[in-house]
């Protein structure tokens, strides 16, 4: 079955060159598009895509808070963020308003759809550049590492490790010999321990904590 998309851009040239791109993947159908946040938010109350593309900024309402919105009438609605910012600010906003991905603009299209595919599965996607930034920000100079005690065990740090790089559980998997299945079940423990909830949180707190 097709993952149902809706591109939220008040660019109506970047709408139409996102809707050729995606439109050709056999597993892809762009189902609806919205220059604005009021309109996106009634066609998404209408259509009940599996993933909306939403720029961060629009001329009505912040991408954010449309994202939030959504979140709060439709939880099952996958929110990829695509924007040509990747200030730190604006990426936690995203983040705490429910984003399950965050790309920029200048994204490569198969990166984009492999992005869209995986907030699809319910996985986090984060362009590595936005994370890598993310984390420069959330550093903190003045913590001593070795006061840290770090929850977590050898192999689910070298997980997170990889996490924070921007790898998915099938690249993770791959670099440390074992399988997706057994990655995503360190992982789940790993986030339980550090007391987050998605890929993104972990990343900022193991950089914050020093861990990474």
């Amino acid at each position: 079955m097709a993952i149902r998309i809706v591109i939220v851009d008040d660019h109506e040239l970047l709408r139409e060159g996102l809707k050729s791109l995606l439109s050709r993947e056999e597993d892809m159908e762009v189902v609806g598009e919205a220059a604005g946040g009021h309109e996106a938010l009634a066609l998404c109350r209408r259509l009940r895509p599996d993933v909306v593309v939403l720029d961060a900024r629009l001329p009505d309402i912040d991408g954010v808070e449309v994202c939030r919105r959504l979140q709060e009438e439709m939880p099952e609605v996958a929110v990829l963020m695509l924007s040509t910012f990747s200030d730190a600010d604006l990426v936690l906003a995203a983040v705490r308003a429910g984003v399950k991905g965050y790309v920029v603009k200048d994204v490569q299209g198969m990166d984009l759809k492999r992005s869209i595919r995986q907030v699809a599965r319910g996985e986090v996607a984060m362009d590595p550049k936005v994370v890598g930034h993310l984390i420069r920000h959330m550093r903190s100079p003045g913590t001593d590492k070795e006061e840290q005690r770090i929850p977590l065990n050898r192999q689910q740090l070298a997980i997170i490790r990889l996490v924070a790089q921007g790898y998915t559980n099938r690249e993770i998997a791959e670099q440390m010999f074992l399988s997706e299945k057994t990655v995503k079940g360190y992982l789940a423990d790993a986030l339980r321990r550090m007391g987050v909830k998605n890929r993104v949180e972990a990343a900022m707190v193991a950089s914050k904590n020093g861990w990474i």
